[in-house]
């Protein structure tokens, strides 16, 4: 089964792609993850790719284009893989269709994670990461045992750079202007599949997601 998740910053993606993967048997694809190891490890791409996230900008197509195709041509994503993050504009979203249709493939299904600006804004400037164990934590949703150090290492939460408001707000309108356009784009192809994550906790928001894959 090949998956493409869709949503803005905060929608829910990353909770959901790792529910999928386990029940599927299928590797996530997190572009966002792999800019993120880059710029850990201070390669090239980390460096390039860094300027853009912090301004809440995104990274030019050109780049993740490469890096994503790379990515589900390798082993472990031939019987399926979860798309996170990858594509974020029709121009992706071609070079996606091509290059699967090229080797005989093609997206099963294209799930939209729907969240109002507000709640996504109150979910991202609220989360904060443990630097020394990357345990993640939310100051209201999920708050650590000790204000501001982390429940499994102790070490001190940090907030991401690019976790503040003004850079969520860039990256909601960047998403709504870049991005959003794709649900119309893949509905056109009868793959889109509607999710809404606003009240729901992520364990009923799966099993829509489940129902929304034929069960």
């Amino acid at each position: 089964m090949n998956l493409i998740v869709l949503g803005a910053p905060g929608s829910g993606k990353g909770t959901q792609a790792a529910k999928l993967t386990k029940r599927f048997g299928i590797p996530a694809v997190s572009t966002g993850d792999i800019f993120r190891a880059n710029i850990a490890k201070g390669t090239a791409l980390g460096k390039e790719a860094k300027g853009y996230m912090d301004r809440g900008e995104l990274v030019p197509d050109a780049i993740v284009i490469a890096i994503a195709l790379d990515r589900i041509d390798e082993a472990d994503c031939r019987a399926g893989f979860l798309l996170d993050g990858f594509p974020r504009t029709t121009e992706q979203a071609d070079a996606l269709g091509a290059h699967l249709a090229a080797a005989g493939r093609a997206i099963d299904k294209v799930l939209l994670m729907e969240v109002p600006t507000e709640e996504l804004v109150r979910r991202i400037t609220g989360r904060r990461v443990c630097g020394a164990c990357g345990a993640s934590y939310h100051v209201t949703d999920i708050p650590p045992a000790r204000e501001g150090l982390c429940d499994v290492c102790g070490g001190a939460l940090q907030r991401r750079d690019d976790d503040a408001e003004e850079t969520v707000r860039n990256r909601i309108e960047v998403y709504n202007e870049n991005t959003a356009p794709l649900a119309a784009y893949y509905e056109k192809k009868n793959l889109l599949a509607r999710i809404g994550t606003e009240t729901a906790g992520p364990d009923a928001v799966f099993a829509e997601i489940v129902k929304a894959l034929g069960g």
